[in-house]
């Protein structure tokens, strides 16, 4: 897979979008009603395109996870384990 999932550019997005929300509720009240209804058209028509944009994303990491753990099935094993056992020694800590 040629591209990777940036968890800090989909949070930049998220800000972004609910920035314009902020300013779609804000415009509301001086706003014409068609002026507010096509902002907000435009932006939910954006909303739908990042999540499918990232649906596909996830889609394809999933298939790749999935081919990697069917082509090296004990190694995922050994690394789901050591997880375990990490999470399990930081959390018997507390």
């Amino acid at each position: 897979m040629t591209e990777s999932f940036d968890a800090g550019k989909l949070a930049e997005e998220l800000r972004a979008l609910v920035s314009e929300a902020e300013a779609l509720l804000r415009a509301s009240g001086s706003a014409d009603g068609a002026e507010m209804q096509q902002r907000a058209e435009a932006a939910v028509r954006d909303l739908r395109e990042r999540l499918s944009a990232l649906e596909e994303q996830l889609s394809a990491r999933a298939r790749d996870i999935d081919g990697y753990v069917r082509g090296n099935p004990w190694q995922a094993v050994a690394v789901a384990g050591g997880v375990a056992l990490l999470l399990g020694l930081l959390l018997g800590r507390r």
